[in-house]
């Protein structure tokens, strides 16, 4: 993974640019914040015609579907590989749009996540279809779609130290840590940073539970990590490195029970519904499966033409996917790995995150910005629901019960929450829900 961050790009900011902003009806400073103040948006007041975040297009110079226009045509996916995307775009048509499986149901804008890297996007977690953690600047924030309540669970801008002592716990703890990524399940939180560092807290318990610092290599980055449940009882979490390694941990004792060694930084892991397998993704084109016990590699998968980022299990076990710069997300069988069962091209970038729905029914696909995809399974993956919108993406979530789909959206302007809920067919049910 590039070792750089990005802070601070935006690409909407020509949103704030004379070009779009009619002057004529702007007469003053004052009219100018009217107009990019942007308050929420209810499913309401999306069925009566308001833009989902707030966008006030009948006071722009542009059209939404001109500026659509320009965005896809301007945006520049990151490679690592050259013209890895060009390639794909010759050998891959995009799957039916049309599926409907979830429905616009409102735009946060108290909530405002932020990215600190551009191609880490596993910032936003639900535990319940009513609560999300994320990050937001220097701290992991909590909301709730029931109250509308925000909270601050840990900030890091200051100095966080552990209050239980555990083997291996840096008791020091850490200052100023620059999050790169973060899970949350289980009452569990681990968030890791960009000097190897990995937080753990019990959400139900005051303070931090565990620090450590995975690595002193240089080339540091804490990439992703997962939480689950172990074969061996309890619950487990996995690190993925810059420095090659995967580092998986037990939350009771934090004691580290496994370090496997790659020859590439390894920037996703998943570990398969039985637990017997792990996806690994990261600076190479080929994605490997490992054995959980003792690292060797069982298969490999081959096809995708940039570095992977993303990687995801079907409920079922057979299936997984992977999520590249090469603008792909593919679906492999480990019954037959020898070519992918669907090629998915995104719009505009890479794959940066993908979500299985708990029953197995959809796979929600993340680009880096604008889209965000949800396929169908039971229709062999050609049949998809496109969600479009304007902003970076800081990462998506479906709740445990499928029922809701969260987005975090940075932006300067336009940084929100969106949430989608699953589409039922007994519409009076929804005000029990």
């Amino acid at each position: 993974m590039s070792g750089e961050r990005v802070e601070g790009f935006d690409y909407m900011d020509d949103f704030m640019d004379e070009e779009y902003y009619d002057r004529g009806e702007v007469e003053d400073v004052d009219d100018y914040d009217v107009l990019t103040k942007v308050t929420d948006t209810s499913s309401a007041d999306a069925r009566k015609g308001k833009d989902i975040q707030g966008i006030p297009w009948d006071r722009l110079n542009i059209t939404r579907q001109g500026y659509r226009l320009t965005r896809l045509e301007q945006y520049k996916n990151y490679e690592n590989i050259p013209l890895s995307g060009q390639a794909v775009d010759k050998e891959c048509k995009q799957m039916e749009k049309g599926g409907n499986y979830y429905e616009f149901y409102h735009n946060s804008r108290l909530v405002k996540p932020t990215i600190l890297h551009f191609q880490l996007r596993n910032l936003v977690w639900a535990t319940s279809k009513h609560d999300v953690y994320l990050i937001s600047n220097y701290s992991v924030m909590h909301w709730s779609s029931l109250s509308s309540n925000l909270s601050e669970v840990l900030n890091f801008s200051g100095h966080v130290a552990p209050s239980e002592k555990h083997a291996g716990s840096l008791m020091e703890g850490f200052t100023e840590t620059q999050i790169s990524t973060l899970a949350v399940k289980h009452n569990f939180l681990v968030a890791g940073g960009f000097q190897g560092e990995l937080t753990c807290k019990r959400l139900d318990k005051q303070g931090v539970s565990f620090c450590t610092r995975t690595t002193y290599d240089e080339n540091a980055i804490t990439n992703a990590i997962e939480i689950y449940d172990s074969n061996r009882g309890g619950v487990h979490f996995m690190a993925s490195n810059n420095d090659c390694g995967l580092r998986e941990y037990d939350t009771e004792t934090f004691q580290l029970l496994n370090h496997f060694r790659f020859s590439w930084p390894v920037n996703h892991t998943s570990i398969s519904p039985d637990r017997n397998l792990i996806s690994v993704v990261g600076d190479q084109r080929d994605g490997l499966l490992i054995d959980t016990q003792n690292g060797k590699t069982v298969a490999s998968v081959v096809g995708h033409l940039d570095y992977s980022f993303a990687s995801a299990w079907h409920p079922g076990g057979c299936t997984f996917a992977t999520g590249n710069q090469d603008k792909t997300c593919r679906v492999w069988d480990i019954r037959n790995l020898s070519s992918p069962i669907a090629i998915l091209k995104g719009n505009m970038g890479a794959v940066r995150s993908i979500r299985y729905s708990s029953d197995g029914q959809f796979m929600v696909v993340a680009e880096p910005a604008d889209f965000v995809h949800v396929y169908s399974t039971k229709a062999g993956y050609e049949k998809r629901q496109e969600i479009d919108f304007f902003g970076e993406i800081s990462g998506v979530s479906l709740s445990p019960d499928d029922e809701s789909l969260y987005i975090g959206i940075w932006d300067r302007t336009y940084a929100s929450l969106l949430q989608y809920n699953k589409k039922h067919a007994y519409r009076y049910l929804d005000s029990y829900t």
